[in-house]
């Protein structure tokens, strides 16, 4: 039990840093329009209007990302019920999601590909990756 836990734990860590890392470098890849101030939740928001959609590509692939690593390392470290923490993993991630949905008022279509498509399927992926095994 005490080796799932750490394995949530690592799994929770290992993703959001892939996450944050790719959110990070997000802007020197594709950079967005000038003048925004994508550093805080209100100039993301009152720059949405002036992006197009590159600028949701990292987002969408740091989402899924770290939903993928996430569930991948927490579910090559836990001993039993690897599906389970997986998908709990990939559950976190989407939860932090619909929060950042809730927050950004971003296009509906980029918020439902991101909410259907990045966390749960990712972490299922992870598993997989992992062995698939329960």
């Amino acid at each position: 039990m005490v080796r799932n836990i750490i394995a949530v734990i690592v799994g929770i860590i290992a993703g959001s840093v892939v996450n944050g890392l790719l959110i990070s470098v997000s802007g020197m890849i594709i950079p967005p329009p000038s003048g925004a101030d994508m550093t805080t939740v209100e100039g993301i928001n009152a720059a949405m209007s002036s992006l197009g959609p590159a600028n949701f590509i990292f987002p969408f692939v740091a989402h899924a990302a770290g939903a993928l690593v996430g569930a991948l390392v927490a579910s090559l470290i836990a001993v039993s019920n690897r599906l389970a923490i997986s998908i709990g993993i990939g559950v976190l991630f989407l939860l932090g999601g619909a929060y950042m949905a809730y927050a950004i008022a971003a296009p509906l279509w980029f918020e439902i590909l991101d909410l259907v498509v990045a966390y749960i399927p990712m972490a299922w992926l992870g598993w997989k990756i992992a062995g698939g095994k329960s």
